[in-house]
């Protein structure tokens, strides 16, 4: 979805599938918000141009999520290096400032000019002190890097996983827990970037609830809608998932939207 100046930008097509779209550039500076669907950067190149076309002089762009972030390295001749193409595309809108959320890599932010990245430190502490007893409760983190990201950040008593995986498939199969666990019941505040279906999630707070976790709770920065289709969302082993307006498009009574 994209939207210039708080204003959605309605997306209609002709009978080929090519788009039609109306925009008023009414003022001097223009911000744009693109929350991440399905290939829409043709749509971003074509209001970005029509806008400086018509008199927009400050043109900035609000990411929340970096598209093909994922891809942000290529081992093999026949891989296609997207992220660095598509960073490539963003740059030569020459926007006067993109601002990204918690990006997957920081690859990235290398590789974005103009590049302002959102400090979510304030958000994932107000949570956790919410939602956490500093004396008894822990943060749990699904892999070390997680760990070194947010630790810090939240400052409470952390926990951290090693993912066992299958061999030949790459399957998760359980994940090994290194910190201290409370000895009484605790809750619990598992914290990551990014939720595909969920599969690290389901095993993480299957192995918190072995160990004597009473409430569990989920925060992803970007929570992809294909977490409706994984078994963590139906497993009853998490109390709420918490995520930022960024790709979550759909509605389900255990996600919140949190922090804008």
């Amino acid at each position: 979805m994209l939207s210039i100046n708080g204003q959605k930008v309605e997306i209609n097509r002709f009978p080929d599938g090519t788009p039609r779209l109306n925009v008023t550039a009414s003022a001097k500076t223009a911000e744009i918000e693109w929350l991440y669907e399905k290939d829409e950067e043709m749509i971003l190149f074509f209001l970005a141009k029509h806008l400086r076309t018509n008199g927009v002089e400050t043109l900035n762009l609000h990411m929340p999520y970096i598209p093909h972030a994922r891809m942000d390295r290529v081992k093999k001749m026949d891989e296609v290096f997207t992220l660095k193409y598509f960073c490539e595309f963003v740059n030569s809108l020459a926007f006067d400032s993109v601002t990204v959320r918690d990006a997957h890599s920081n690859v990235s932010l290398a590789l974005l000019n103009n590049v302002i990245s959102e400090d979510i430190a304030p958000m994932l502490k107000e949570l956790a002190g919410r939602l956490l007893d500093p004396e008894r409760d822990i943060v749990f983190f699904p892999d070390e890097g997680s760990c070194k990201r947010y630790a810090e950040a939240v400052n409470f008593p952390t926990v951290f996983g090693i993912k066992k995986r299958e061999w030949a498939t790459g399957k998760i199969l359980g994940l090994d827990v290194h910190g201290d666990i409370p000895v009484q019941p605790f809750n619990a505040l598992i914290i990551d970037d990014i939720s595909s279906y969920g599969g690290t999630f389901f095993y993480s707070a299957k192995k918190l609830k072995e160990l004597g976790a009473n409430k569990i709770y989920l925060y992803v920065t970007h929570c992809e809608n294909s977490i409706l289709e994984g078994e963590l969302i139906n497993s009853g082993l998490l109390e709420k998932i918490y995520t930022t307006k960024s790709i979550f498009t759909a509605e389900h009574p255990l996600i919140e939207i949190i922090g804008g």
